[in-house]
């Protein structure tokens, strides 16, 4: 945390990342009932499909600053232009720039419909694909399964699957690991979830008055989930991506 707070407050460039992340076209529209912040590239490409990305936590949109242009111009990275897709890619009700004090709070449903809206009623696609991991993940899945005759496709680097033991009444050794595994992370890893989920306000506060209580929650995050043995930095560079 010392060596990650002394880059973060002598050394990151924020200047730079803002206009790395100024160089997407975004917008902010009324829809159910707040403004929601998207960003709208269009693909360079003979047909580009329309692709929603949905971004999880602790993340936004500017977790894809990398992949947009390889996914709206493929021709510039060496690749097939008729592979180009037009990108919307919104921050999620609730997060960063879709965020006011006080505003509803949405379900996964209630982002999913939002997000039909979005792409159909205001921006005009007849049909688009979803991708998206984490919690983006589970808005992909729930816009395949309520707005099927809308989507083109699918894609999520998450599986949402149920979490119920009794569906395995005689695991075999292989769901028995499963199991094993699981226990284990509702255990140790699930801490987080039930505070944010029902005492936000609590925890917003003491995050909110300690900048360094903000990285350490989220920095701990991504030296649990990541295989970096303990050292984040052997997987993630602090530099501009932490």
């Amino acid at each position: 945390m010392r060596l990650l707070v002394d880059y973060w407050r002598d050394r990151f460039d924020w200047r730079a990342q803002e206009a790395m992340f100024n160089r997407f076209r975004q917008f902010t529209l009324p829809l159910a009932g707040i403004d929601v912040h998207f960003i709208h590239e269009e693909g360079k490409g003979p047909n580009p499909m329309p692709l929603l990305l949905s971004h999880g936590w602790p993340g936004s949109v500017a977790e894809f600053h990398k992949i947009i242009p390889m996914l709206t111009d493929p021709a510039r990275f060496g690749d097939d232009p008729a592979d180009a897709f037009t990108v919307v890619a919104p921050s999620l009700p609730g997060y960063t720039l879709s965020f006011k004090p006080n505003q509803k709070r949405f379900s996964v449903v209630d982002i999913a419909e939002a997000f039909a809206s979005l792409m159909t009623g205001a921006l005009g696609y007849k049909r688009f694909g979803a991708q998206g991991g984490d919690w983006g993940a589970f808005i992909a899945s729930c816009l395949g399964y309520r707005f099927p005759e809308l989507m083109i496709g699918i894609h999520i680097n998450l599986l949402a699957v149920r979490r119920d033991v009794k569906m395995l009444e005689n695991p075999t050794d292989e769901e028995r690991r499963y199991l094993t595994q699981l226990n284990q992370w509702l255990k140790e890893e699930t801490g987080y979830q039930w505070i944010q989920g029902t005492k936000p306000t609590t925890l917003a506060f003491a995050l909110t008055d300690s900048p360094v209580g903000l990285a350490a929650w989220i920095l701990e995050k991504y030296r649990s989930w990541t295989d970096c043995g303990g050292d984040v930095e052997s997987v993630i560079s602090k530099i501009d991506r932490i």
